[in-house]
C-alpha cells in the first residue's frame, strides 16, 4: 500500500495494530489526542489470565490463550526494537479462603489449572502451608489455591514498547485530537484531526471507551460504555510479596519497585476519572482483611482508569459494517492488555492479507446490528 493506514488510538490495542502493521511492512501513523497509554492501557496492573474471566471459560477462551502466547513469543522482540524493559514474568496467583463459601470457586480454578497444562498448574495449601509463603496474611485463612502460569508486566510499558518498535519500522506517531474522517461511498480516505487531514488507505479504531465518536463518523454501532477501575499503590510494612494474592474481594499485586497494588474496583460511573475516597475505603478495608499489616502501608498513589466495556462482555475486532476499509479494535474490558496482541494482529492480518486465522468469529460489531 503507497498511502499510509491510520491507527486511531494509542492504547494496548491500537499500539498492538500498529506493531503488527509495521512487522508486515506496511506504512501507518498512530493518531493519539493525549499519548501513548495515556489512559487504561497505562494504570492496568499488568495481569495476564488467559484461563479465567469473562467468556472464560468460553467463547472468549481460543483468543485469551493464543493472545497469552503471542505475549511470549513477541516481549523479547519489542525488548529490542524499544528498548524498553516492560518486566514480564510468569507468576504465582494465590487464592485465599477466609470462609468455606470462598471453596467452591476455587474448587473451580483448581480445574482449570491443573488441566490446562503446557506452563499452568494448581496446588492446594493449607493454612500453615500458606503462613510460611507470606507470614503476614491473616491468620483467619483456612485453605488457600496456588495457581501457576498466569504472568504480569507493566502495562504502561508494555503499551510503549509497542508503540516505540512500531516507531523503529517507520510508523508515525502524531499527536492530536480526531474529529472525524473523509470518504467516498463505503471507503475511508482520509482522517481529519484538529489541525490536518491524514489521507489513508485504510483506517483503524481503538478508541476505547470513547467509540461514540466512531459510531458518529462510521455511522455503524460500536456499543461500548467505560467502566471505571481504582488501584490503590503502596508500600506494606515488611517489604514486597512473593506472589499476587486474592482474598477478601481485593487483590494484592506484588509490582515494580516492591510495591503492592491493591485492586481492583468496578463501577459504572460514565467518564469519571477522579479517585474517589469510597472506592479507596473499599480497597484498603479489604487488603486490612486480607494482610492486617496493610493497614499500616505508606500510600503512595491511587489511579482511576475507564476499561471499555461492550454489552456482551467481549471484545469487538474486525471489519466496521458496511465498509471497506475501516476496521475495529476495541471493547476488551478488563482483558485490554492480555488480548492486544491477538487484536492488533487481527485487524493488521484483515488489511495486508483480507483474512486472519485468529480466532475472532462472533466478535464482530456487525452483532450489535445498527
Amino acid at each position: 500500500m503507497s498511502a499510509e493506514i491510520a491507527i486511531v488510538g494509542g492504547g494496548a490495542a491500537g499500539c498492538a495494530a500498529a506493531y503488527w502493521l509495521s512487522r508486515a511492512g506496511a506504512r501507518c501513523v498512530l493518531i493519539e489526542r493525549e499519548g501513548v497509554a495515556a489512559y487504561a492501557s497505562g494504570f492496568s496492573a499488568g495481569g495476564l489470565n488467559p484461563l479465567e474471566g469473562a467468556g472464560i471459560p468460553g467463547d472468549l477462551a481460543p483468543l485469551a490463550i493464543r493472545s497469552f502466547r503471542m505475549h511470549q513469543e513477541i516481549w523479547d522482540d519489542l525488548t529490542e526494537r524499544s528498548g524498553l524493559d516492560f518486566e514480564p514474568k510468569i507468576i504465582s496467583s494465590v487464592r485465599v479462603a477466609l470462609s468455606e463459601d470462598d471453596l467452591d470457586e476455587m474448587r473451580a480454578s483448581h480445574e482449570i489449572f491443573s488441566a490446562a497444562g503446557d506452563g499452568f498448574s494448581a496446588e492446594w495449601l493449607d493454612a500453615a502451608q500458606l503462613r510460611e509463603l507470606e507470614p503476614r496474611l491473616t491468620p483467619n485463612a483456612i485453605r488457600a489455591l496456588d495457581a501457576r502460569g498466569n504472568a504480569i508486566l507493566s502495562s504502561l510499558r508494555y503499551t510503549r514498547a509497542l508503540a516505540e518498535s512500531a516507531r523503529t519500522m517507520g510508523c508515525r506517531i502524531v499527536s492530536a485530537e480526531v474529529v472525524g474522517v473523509v470518504s467516498r461511498g463505503a471507503a475511508i480516505e482520509a482522517v481529519e484531526t484538529r489541525d490536518e487531514t491524514i489521507p489513508c488507505a485504510a483506517a483503524v479504531f481503538a478508541t476505547g471507551p470513547w467509540a461514540a465518536d466512531v459510531e458518529r463518523w462510521l455511522g455503524v454501532s460500536v456499543p461500548i460504555a467505560p467502566w471505571k477501575g481504582e488501584i490503590v499503590r503502596t508500600l506494606a510494612p515488611g517489604g514486597p510479596l512473593s506472589a499476587d494474592f486474592h482474598g477478601a474481594d481485593v487483590s494484592l499485586d506484588h509490582r515494580e519497585g516492591g510495591q503492592i497494588w491493591v485492586g481492583a474496583t468496578e463501577e459504572n460511573r460514565g467518564f469519571d476519572l477522579s479517585p474517589s475516597r469510597a472506592a479507596f475505603d473499599i480497597l484498603m478495608s479489604g487488603a486490612a482483611r486480607l494482610m492486617p499489616e496493610m493497614a499500616d502501608a505508606e500510600i503512595v498513589r491511587q489511579t482511576a482508569c475507564l476499561r471499555p466495556l461492550s454489552p456482551d462482555g467481549m471484545p469487538i475486532i474486525g471489519e466496521a459494517p458496511g465498509w471497506r476499509n475501516a476496521y475495529l479494535a476495541t471493547g476488551a474490558g478488563k482483558k485490554g492488555i492480555l488480548l492486544s496482541p491477538a487484536m492488533g494482529k487481527a485487524v493488521a492480518d484483515l488489511i495486508t492479507d483480507g483474512q486472519t486465522d485468529m480466532p475472532i468469529a462472533g466478535f464482530g460489531a456487525e452483532r450489535f446490528g445498527g
